[in-house]
């Protein structure tokens, strides 16, 4: 199929950007068009005027500081997965970027993109949320910051009003000592996650979990925090009697109905399975790093 009839204008600036979607109530932002493209194609988004930010100075790059990293609208997954630094700062960025969808779409698709289409069942929401990351949006009322756990809303919706762009994501560095895990379960490699699972969490001197951090998609309908897991493992020498458990009290957080790929319950299982793996992953690696040992 075709995209209906619609405008298309390349501003020069976010100012003139905002005017434009400010102006028209079916305007949209086009950045990597990995997603909006094809949407466009089989006529499931019609918007009236695409709004490509490609050409805003200012709107590229990754910004390194001490406590985050800083990643541009313009930015494409392939430069965050493949920078050095980000590797560095934080390894979960990069192992959970190998698992969306496949290079080329990587050398297009932006992590802001992602992010602003907000599909419950992608990885980079699910890293932004489970870092406790942000974004900044800028409208005509000027820039605010919006909490990961509060700008993802619903299925494909955010905290994002239509005259707003999202200009950057702010990813969290791992803390020192920190050990971390991403895993999925998948149809097919490069596919959406039916369930995805990301982990990060220290072990202190006594051998103990602290700072756990879990988070899952494909679950809800936003990528969301497995807090009854969280609490039970906290604190705990992560034994198998404990893995069990928090597997078991994150079947609540399961409520994506079934589904043409997989029911409610398999989605339950592949959840506790994803724990179990991630946490033990996550730990290993903190293990490691406390030791002097190579982290993998």
């Amino acid at each position: 199929m075709k995209p209906s009839i619609f405008g298309y204008k390349v501003p020069t600036t976010i100012e003139e950007a905002v005017s434009l979607l400010a102006g028209d109530a079916d305007a949209v932002v086009l950045a990597g068009g990995q997603t909006l493209l094809p949407a466009m194609n089989f006529r499931a988004a019609n918007p009236s005027l695409l709004v490509d930010i490609q050409h805003i100075a200012g709107l590229r790059g990754i910004e390194v500081g001490d406590d985050r990293i800083v990643v541009k609208a313009m930015t494409r997954h392939r430069e965050l997965e493949l920078d050095a630094e980000v590797l560095r700062l934080n390894p979960l960025i990069a192992e959970a970027m190998q698992h969306v969808a496949h290079v080329p779409i990587r050398n297009r698709g932006t992590v802001v993109g992602s992010l602003c289409h907000a599909d419950p069942s992608a990885e980079m929401p699910l890293v932004l949320v489970l870092l406790g990351g942000s974004v900044i949006a800028q409208g005509p009322a000027g820039r605010r910051e919006i909490a990961a756990e509060d700008f993802f809303q619903s299925f494909l919706t955010t905290a994002r009003s239509q005259d707003e762009i999202v200009v950057e994501a702010r990813f969290p560095v791992l803390p020192a000592g920190a050990g971390w895990a991403f895993d999925e379960v998948t149809r097919r490699h490069g596919d959406y996650a039916v369930v995805g699972v990301g982990c990060t969490l220290r072990v202190d001197d006594s051998g103990r979990a602290v700072d756990l951090r879990l988070a899952a998609c494909g679950i809800s309908d936003r990528p969301v925090r497995l807090n009854a897991a969280e609490a039970i493992l906290n604190g705990t020498e992560l034994a198998p009697s404990d893995l069990a458990a928090a597997a078991k009290a994150s079947g609540a957080a399961v409520t994506q109905p079934d589904d043409i790929n997989v029911t409610a319950s398999y989605r339950r299982r592949a959840l506790g399975a994803l724990i179990r793996r991630t946490v033990t992953a996550a730990a290993r690696r903190a293990k490691g790093g406390r030791e002097g040992g190579t982290v993998q």
